[in-house]
């Protein structure tokens, strides 16, 4: 039995920044599920979750930009997904081990409401409709990830760096400016390559009047992004 009492002053029913996931609950079970978070706020840089750690709380982000990735060998990590406001975390060891299976770090300065999981599978167990959003969630990030690994293991170093800058573009940021939240690290471990390959292939990028590169990335012609993409 769930006991643990918010002192947050934001609640669920008149928070505009939740995952739309939510938008399926009813008041009574929004006010459940405000008595079983909190929130926090992080610095860039931080870490949100931590890959191999107990899953004990289901993640919402309400502002800021966060990477979600998976720690490898060698200290290589590779990015699965970037997600801004509204996007929801959950996990694979949700209904599993119990284990965060990645590691999630804040880009910017963040916003994030912490559910606790038993809150959250009691709401899957009584509202269909909820749950059934919550499977098209996680069937969208999965095939999400499919996305990424294929093109990290089918396309050569152009192609990846393309599929990368249009993700972000068309994504994440919803704009043809790529900010600069987003590093060079950032786009290696997104594309799966090493950081002096992708500074190499964007200066090839900016001579070619693909890009513009200054403190952002702005694209310029994203036709060319798109068949160097569907060259691979």
């Amino acid at each position: 039995m769930l006991t643990w009492e918010n002192n947050e002053t934001t609640t669920c029913t008149e928070c505009s920044r939740k995952s739309e996931m939510f938008n399926y609950l009813s008041p009574q079970e929004l006010d459940f599920i405000t008595k079983h978070k909190y929130e926090i706020k992080y610095k860039k840089g931080e870490i949100l979750k931590k890959q191999g750690t107990h899953l004990s709380h289901v993640v919402s982000i309400n502002s800021g930009l966060v990477k979600m990735y998976i720690e490898g060998y060698r200290g290589k990590n590779l990015i699965l997904r970037i997600l801004n406001s509204t996007n929801f975390i959950g996990g694979p060891g949700l209904y599993f081990d119990q284990k965060h299976h990645y590691s999630v770090m804040a880009l910017t300065e963040t916003n994030a409401c912490f559910i606790e999981v038993q809150a959250i599978k009691q709401i899957i167990r009584t509202n269909p409709d909820f749950a059934a959003e919550f499977i098209k969630e996680i069937s969208k990030n999965t095939l999400s990830t499919y996305e990424r690994l294929i093109s990290i293991s089918q396309k050569q170093i152009p192609g990846r760096i393309s599929d990368a800058l249009l993700y972000l573009s068309r994504d994440i940021f919803k704009s043809n400016i790529i900010h600069s939240s987003i590093t060079k690290n950032d786009l290696s471990e997104l594309a799966g390559m090493t950081k002096d390959s992708v500074i190499k292939i964007l200066r090839e990028f900016k001579e070619d009047g693909i890009i513009k590169m200054d403190k952002d990335i702005e694209i310029l012609d994203e036709d060319k992004l798109i068949k160097i993409s569907n060259v691979g």
